[in-house]
């Protein structure tokens, strides 16, 4: 059976498919799917409409994609498999699975969600690197050496440091400011030249990164590829009914005359530039986490959304991201069935990942993507640009009634990649494991409190009412503790919304959140100094707490009614530009302690399997014994009385779809390698596929559904009987996270399908 004979028909399908060779029958190498007001005006450049200063071109940006580059992926063909070669065994049928397919929730003092980081790069250079001025503010710093080797001023290429002259690809221009020592590089001859360095605290790319030295200064790139209403509510101003991506995109593809569902192409195009990106390194950034969806790889025929388009603009902002020296966490923001049900995991509704009928078919799915991402960003030219993949954004485990997480993404992944230099995660979950981080999302705005205390108290030390000391009080201690006895954590997402006031903050038609006691903090240019200063305050002390961050999000598009920007607490440029927001992220050292706010501070000395050093990689056995089991003993979302073993999944018989590299105009030499998608050249499995003459439940809507009352195919093998488990009503449940300690895993007060996620 052919998987165009099996598989839901979707668009064609031009990317390159993983050849189908027989693998080696050893389950543990078995590879399952798993501004900155600052930058100078030139005569070339004028005001953004999105208050930022861009170069002028009539789409706020260079002109879409060539052709060439948008249709690289047509060069990339489908090629045949064959079923009657050896498969791989399904992932879902093999117990160590359940080590990693489910994200954990943990909670400090505030309810957080914590999405799971895995490090892709293998064995790092030695780092040569001195100490940087700005010392624990900073990091190591500059390095030494030229080329793709070393650290250093590049040798090759165009290159320039504050005040340079940048000319963009479509010959638009705009001044690079950077008084931080940041330098760019641009060379035709070398596109994977990693020399740049986006400021002095920070190794450039060909240098290591050291965590716990080393701090994280990020923001993140939401609603660029993945849409949410409240960060580009022009979108779904047009189409007032639409609520997610889901029914923007069906709504679009119906709106032929206004050009389709291809109107989110020009939005990819233009709403984050060249230009942002080098206003971050200018501010004193040096991270960026970029939301991505599935359908950047494919989707499947009953999905609306914008397929495989996307692709060539995020290969494009990597490519910003590397000439301007900052590294890029990659973040997996949807998943088949949806992780949440919040508008931005593709679908406002049901939780069907891991949860309902479809919940296990829908995993099959998401493990596939994770592998295939995976063996793009694993590839050495992707390697030094992206060495963090987040794997699954904010999924709810209190739907999945289970802390069963890591351990099958983790061999796979690894599997992939090898084992190495990386990062850590929770004390007695999954000791040994290579290379986990801990990432927590830490929001006052959707605690379930009414967050009135003001904030505009006065300057300095007095700015900010009660908001300073309870980010320190809240989240200082826990972050350092955290990584004193987990590992390497990091909140990959917070902002200065103290409240949830902001225009579709809480979801479209959620009027809360932007009626007239919001009135206020829809409007920045009512803010006086003194609400500035409290919310700078605010913001310094969030930073110092937080100490390697993220900031959700970049920027803000305006709103098409009132051509502003109406939820200014969420955009970091926004902030820049107006003085609520640090030009020198730097300048939070420190702030929790002058608040008098102490504690014991995290030593910056992980251990050494932690990051990938000896003993990375032998899970121990005690979190083998306790995660492992597959399928988990409860499973949320059924019926009464379902017969688990009837639960439908696909069959591993599909073409694997491979994400193309970049068409670079001009090319470079016939000896720079481009890459082909595919770190791993034996990793050959087949990816997941409709079983043919099978009928399924909608897998974006079958929670509480009926099961099917016989297998399908007939005579297949039955799954494992798992018992249904009991409504999640409770606010909390405390499961063994090895045997001899516990872990309590705290739901928030209030959880809102409409909502940004606790």
């Amino acid at each position: 059976m052919s998987s165009s004979e099996s598989r839901p028909v979707s668009q064609s399908d031009p990317f390159h498919t993983v050849p189908d060779t027989p693998l080696q029958d050893n389950p543990l190498e078995i590879l399952e799917p798993p501004r900155a007001s600052y930058l100078a005006q030139t005569p070339e450049t004028s005001n953004s409409p999105r208050g930022s200063v861009v170069a002028q071109s009539p789409s706020n940006s260079s002109p879409l994609l060539p052709a060439n580059e948008k249709q690289l992926n047509e060069a990339f063909v489908d090629e045949p498999t064959h079923t009657t070669q050896l498969k791989k065994r399904s992932l879902l049928s093999r117990p160590i699975f359940w080590l990693i397919t489910v994200v954990v929730v943990a909670v400090v003092t505030l309810a957080v969600v914590l999405p799971v980081y895995f490090l892709v790069v293998k064995p790092h250079q030695n780092n040569s690197a001195s100490a940087s001025p700005g010392g624990a503010a900073g990091g190591s710093g500059s390095g030494s050496g030229s080329g793709g080797g070393g650290g250093g001023s590049p040798t090759t290429g165009t290159t320039g440091g504050n005040g340079s002259l940048v000319t963009t690809s479509d010959g638009t221009t705009f001044t690079y400011l950077n008084p931080f020592g940041g330098f760019w590089v641009d060379d035709p001859n070398d596109p994977f030249n990693n020399d740049a360095q986006a400021n002095s605290w920070t190794p450039p790319l060909n240098t290591t990164w050291t965590w716990g030295v080393d701090k994280v200064y990020g923001v993140n790139l939401g609603g660029l590829f993945v849409l949410e209403p409240f960060i580009s509510p022009a979108l779904f101003q047009q189409y007032p009914t639409a609520v997610d991506e889901w029914t923007l995109s069906t709504l679009m593809a119906a709106d032929t005359a206004n050009g389709g569902l291809n109107q989110l192409e020009n939005h990819y195009n233009t709403f984050v530039t060249e230009q942002d990106i080098a206003e971050m390194a200018g501010a004193g950034l040096n991270w960026i986490r970029l939301p991505i969806p599935f359908w950047a790889i494919e989707k499947w025929d009953f999905e609306p959304f914008l397929e495989k388009v996307s692709w060539p603009y995020i290969l494009r902002l990597l490519q910003w991201a590397r000439k301007y020296g900052i590294r890029v966490n990659l973040d997996l923001h949807t998943i088949p069935g949806s992780q949440n049900g919040y508008n931005h995991s593709g679908k406002l509704g049901s939780i069907n990942f891991l949860n309902g009928v479809m919940g296990l078919a829908n995993a099959e799915r998401t493990l596939d993507y994770i592998r295939i991402i995976t063996e793009f960003i694993s590839q050495p030219e992707w390697q030094p640009v992206v060495p963090a993949f987040s794997i699954v954004n904010e999924a709810l485990i209190t739907t999945f009634m289970t802390l069963q997480l890591t351990s099958e993404v983790h061999d796979m992944m690894r599997g992939i990649t090898g084992y190495g230099e990386g990062v850590a995660n929770w004390a007695g979950f999954l000791t040994g494991s290579d290379r986990i981080i801990l990432d927590t999302h830490p929001y006052f705005a959707f605690d379930g409190s009414s967050n009135t205390e003001p904030i505009a108290t006065g300057t300095g030390l007095q700015a900010g009412g009660i908001w300073p000391q309870s980010a320190c009080n809240t989240w200082a201690d826990s972050l350092n503790t955290s990584q004193t006895a987990f590992g390497v954590t990091i909140a990959g997402e917070f902002s200065a919304g103290y409240n949830e006031c902001g225009l579709y903050l809480t979801g479209v038609g959620n009027t809360v959140s932007y009626g007239d006691s919001c009135s206020y903090y829809l409007d920045a240019s009512q803010w006086n100094d003194t609400m500035k200063a409290g919310l700078m305050e605010f913001t310094l002390a969030s930073m110092d707490a937080l100490q390697d961050w993220f900031f959700w999000t970049w920027k803000i598009g305006n709103s098409s009614t009132t051509n502003t920007v109406q939820s200014p607490l969420w955009s970091y440029q926004l902030g820049l530009q107006n003085g609520w927001i640090p030009t020198d992220p730097r300048a939070a050292v420190g702030t929790c302690a002058a608040l008098g706010v102490s504690g014991q501070p995290f030593n910056g000395q992980y251990a050494s399997w932690q990051t990938g050093g000896v003993g990375a990689g032998t899970i121990a056995a005690a979190s083998i014994a306790t995660y492992g089991q597959y399928p988990p003993s409860t499973l949320s979302g059924l019926i009464p009385g379902a017969n688990q073993a009837l639960l439908p999944t696909y069959t591993s018989t599909g073409a694997v779809s491979t994400l193309p590299p970049p068409t670079f105009t001009p090319s470079p030499p016939a000896a720079v390698s481009v890459g082909n998608g595919w770190f791993d050249s034996a990793d050959t499995g087949l990816a997941p596929t409709a079983v043919q003459g099978c009928t399924y439940p909608d897998a974006w809507d079958a929670v509480q559904v009926a099961m099917p009352t016989a297998l399908c195919p007939a005579g297949a093998t039955t799954a494992p009987v798992i018992t249904p488990a009991p409504s999640a009503t409770g606010l909390s449940v405390t499961t063994s996270a090895t045997t001899t300690s516990t872990t309590s895993i705290t739901l928030p007060a209030r959880r809102r399908m409409w909502q940004r996620g606790e």
